[in-house]
């Protein structure tokens, strides 16, 4: 069991991250917890190495402990408000005065001092934003996503049940916090360019103060393997035909219903290919579980039973070897402001597919490092997916330069190196980052 080792004269960080199931090992999958958890857990790890102790704060509820020791140098510190149940991130804002009451008195009863605050979605940056000004320190904000964009590719994609979002999503509520936010706090993190364009555009948030530094993976769990030791591993997860995985929590955004579309596609031309689903957790809400009976009325549909396999979420002891049997990963979201799972599946040399809905594609060479579809195209996404498999030559391709490119641009050392150098205003590789996004970068490696 870790401990933890206080230093007095070791500087210190806050990460806040109020919303879903933080812990030092979190049960991924479960409500509202998934890349984000990851993101922040990764993060500040890598902080911790260059010489920063680090708190995570959350939210209390159900019977979790105050604290969960992450390692010597990180902790989660959860402190209580709206009760012991469980609250959806859309709502979760409506408690969080009493939120920041019980952290306020646990960082002066402890005499903690903080560099900086970084929060992290915008429930965690109304929380953040409170506590820096409290303790008067600066506040760095990373949305993860932006109520804004989501909204509109939503209504655009099911304009159908639009008087259904306000109450499933809460866009009124959230967009006017994100506006009062960002052009509140001291800095913005974008992960991708499309959200450092919507933030200046729509936000009307200052270009000088908003930064693009993306996502990053653990390049100690997620590289290649040697083929012979590929082949080991689909054994023993089972993995015996040609098979495309795709996981992760089980969300309309995510687009898994526009995935087995895509696959049906794939099914007429591959009669042995299979999609794996790693979808949901062992505690799923109402909305997840009606998510899941869709998606498996739409293979029912599709006469598609024997080729999908519903696999619950896959734990983090075995997520690299996942990625490693699968034939194809697929990112299949119909709004994905990065992809995080893609990252990981491409540096675990996996050939992969990311949508034209999100952030990712923008960074990869199509052909080269990935290749991308509009997963809302059936037939686009399905010819797609057929491609590695039809040329085994474009799979190899896809394979090394794939996990090539994930080692140049995403390791967690970097991302924290830049969001130090951000915090201290030094000149830092985000600058660099910037303008590696840019079109005719895309050309080449």
């Amino acid at each position: 069991m870790a401990t933890l080792h206080i230093e007095k004269n070791r500087p210190r960080i806050a990460m806040v991250s109020t919303h879903g199931y933080v812990a030092a090992n979190p049960p991924l999958g479960a409500a509202d917890t998934g890349g984000q958890v990851v993101y922040v857990l990764e993060l500040s790890k890598k902080l911790a190495q260059l010489g920063y102790d680090v708190d995570i704060w959350t939210r209390r509820f159900e019977n979790q402990p105050e604290i969960d020791i992450v390692n010597s140098r990180v902790r989660v510190i959860r402190a209580r408000c709206g009760g012991k149940d469980f609250i959806p991130k859309e709502y979760l804002h409506n408690d969080l005065m009493e939120w920041n009451e019980h952290a306020l008195r646990f960082i002066k009863k402890h005499g903690l001092h903080y560099q900086f605050i970084n929060s992290h979605y915008w429930d965690a940056g109304v929380a953040g934003q409170r506590l820096a000004e409290a303790l008067k320190v600066p506040h760095v904000h990373t949305p993860h996503s932006l109520g804004l964009w989501k909204k509109r590719q939503m209504e655009t994609d099911y304009p159908d049940k639009t008087d259904t979002f306000e109450k499933e999503f809460n866009f009124t509520e959230r967009i006017h916090h994100e506006t009062i936010l960002y052009r509140t706090c001291d800095m913005l993190v974008a992960t991708t360019p499309p959200q450092l364009d919507m933030m200046t555009t729509d936000y009307g948030v200052g270009a000088d103060r908003v930064h693009m530094i993306p996502p990053g993976y653990d390049d100690n769990r997620f590289f290649p393997v040697s083929e012979a030791t590929r082949q080991m591993i689909r054994r023993r997860i089972g993995f015996t035909k040609p098979t495309v995985l795709a996981l992760g929590r089980l969300a309309t955004n995510k687009g898994y219903d526009l995935l087995v579309d895509g696959f049906a596609v794939l099914a007429k031309r591959m009669p042995d290919v299979i999609l794996h689903l790693a979808v949901g957790g062992d505690k799923m809400d109402k909305h997840e579980k009606r998510i899941l009976a869709d998606l498996k009325a739409r293979v029912k549909h599709h006469g598609l039973g024997k080729r999908v396999k519903f696999a619950g979420f896959i734990s983090n002891e075995d997520l690299a070897d996942y990625y490693r049997a699968a034939d194809q990963f697929v990112l299949s979201s119909r709004y994905e402001p990065f992809g995080m799972t893609a990252i990981e599946a491409m540096a675990c040399g996996t050939p992969t597919i990311v949508t034209t809905h999100g952030g990712l594609y923008r960074a990869v060479t199509y052909g080269r490092h990935a290749l991308f579809a509009d997963t809302f195209d059936a037939e686009d996404l399905g010819i797609t997916m057929l491609k590695p498999f039809q040329h085994p030559k474009i799979s190899r391709r896809l394979s090394r330069m794939g996990a090539h490119k994930a080692r140049s641009l995403f390791t967690w050392t970097g991302i924290a190196q830049q969001l130090i150098s951000l915090v201290e205003g030094r000149p830092s590789q985000s600058a660099l980052v910037d303008t590696e996004w840019e079109e005719p970068w895309n050309d080449g490696d």
